[in-house]
């Protein structure tokens, strides 16, 4: 991507600034209880800033998907409570997002106070990009800050639409993100290794085929094994295979062979008969799956080898889970990946979604080098594509 501005890069003492954060976080089921507070916290380092150049904050969000509704349950009202909890400080609340209340607070606000907008996907000019709402939510500051990576990858009127009306500048959570994933493709420090796990080929085949010309080693794992194992010719039994996706991953396989050589795929696996946690779980050979086995994990040779690599790895990006962590017994082949991480001196990029969830789920997160808040985004960017929420940081003014 070309080059943007940071809030480190401008002069923006005693603005008012709308900020676009990513506060889509998960709850405990059927409570006000933030389960994980990983986004909310991430992006304190740019509030932080902006409160130290005397601007006051208008921070806006999404949460869920309300298509356009209002939902009691989707409501940002606990996340304001959150975030005064750990700043020390109030953060104001207005129930809607557009309304002439939250203008009113917003032009009330002194230097250093903030105000947390009720939920962007309330109204349906969010997503749909439209000008008009993008043009009411311009007019509540005098600057823009996209500091919501999770969400830079979509074209909304909070990530692509207020940036026609306002300077705009990324804040530093979404400057790091962009900047670690770019550095990653662009400039490793080899050997660069790639762990591509999850559940799905169709959202990481674009990623593979990027990486076979970047990466050291790309080492496969989680459910999409299954496809390109039998994309191989494997035997995998009665796993899930996306058999739209066999004849690009037999593609990249063929191309591997006959280049680098460096696309790796299990050569042991964890199955069950039934997709159940107490199922009976069995080590066996890629070679030895039976019509009823279910892949449910990368088995512990592969698990070893794949951390051999790592451990010999001066830059790894890890994207997908390598089986149902979840699981007590399908779970070794991803915390052996996680261990591996933790415990060596490489910079170590933990890239987004499920792995995040994983990663924590083990309590290694503190030992990575970067944890990325944004899934989708950061497999679009790993693709190549470029995200409106960035991109848009470029454009002008419009008169």
């Amino acid at each position: 991507m070309s080059p943007k501005l940071s809030i480190e890069d401008v002069e923006l003492s005693g603005q008012r600034a709308l900020v676009r954060v990513d506060y889509n976080v998960p709850f405990l089921e059927g409570t006000s209880i933030i389960s994980d507070d990983t986004r909310i916290k991430a992006s304190i380092p740019t509030l932080r800033h902006l409160i130290g150049k005397g601007c006051s904050l208008v921070l806006c969000s999404h949460l869920g998907r309300p298509k356009g509704k209002r939902y009691p349950e989707l409501s940002l009202k606990p996340i304001a409570k959150r975030l005064s909890e750990i700043l020390e400080q109030k953060v104001q609340f207005v129930e809607d997002c557009v309304s002439e209340e939250a203008a009113a607070t917003a032009r009330k606000l002194s230097e250093g106070e903030i105000l947390l907008l009720e939920n962007l996907r309330f109204h349906r000019g969010e997503e749909e990009n439209n000008l008009g709402f993008a043009k009411q939510l311009s007019k509540l500051a005098e600057v823009f800050i996209n500091d919501a990576f999770g969400a830079a990858h979509r074209a909304h009127a909070s990530t692509l639409g207020v940036t026609r009306f306002l300077p705009s500048y990324a804040g530093l959570l979404l400057d790091k993100e962009v900047n670690y994933l770019e550095n990653a493709l662009e400039n490793p420090e080899l050997p660069f290794t790639a762990i591509l796990g999850g559940a799905k080929v169709s959202d990481k085949i674009k990623v593979v085929d990027r990486l076979t010309t970047i990466a050291s080693h790309i080492c496969i794992g989680g459910g999409m094994a299954a496809t390109f194992l039998a994309a191989s010719n494997k035997e995998v039994g009665n796993s899930s295979i996306e058999t739209n996706f066999i004849s690009q991953a037999q593609t990249l396989l063929n191309e591997n062979d006959s280049k680098s050589g460096n696309l790796i795929l299990p050569s042991d696996v964890v199955v069950v008969k039934t997709l159940l946690k107490d199922s009976d779980f069995l080590t066996k050979s890629v070679d030895d799956l039976e019509d009823s086995d279910i892949i449910v994990d990368i088995g512990p040779a592969t698990a070893e080898f794949y951390s051999s690599i790592i451990r010999k790895s001066n830059t790894v990006l890890w994207n997908g889970p390598m089986g149902i962590y979840e699981w007590e017994k399908a779970r070794a082949g991803t915390r052996s990946v996680a261990k591996a991480l933790a415990n060596g001196s490489m910079l170590s990029i933990i890239g987004g979604g499920s792995t995040v969830d994983a990663v924590n789920f083990l309590g290694l997160q503190g030992q990575m080098t970067h944890v990325s808040t944004g899934g989708g985004a950061s497999l679009e960017l790993l693709e190549g594509r470029e995200l409106p929420g960035v991109t848009s940081l470029r454009e002008k003014i419009e008169g």
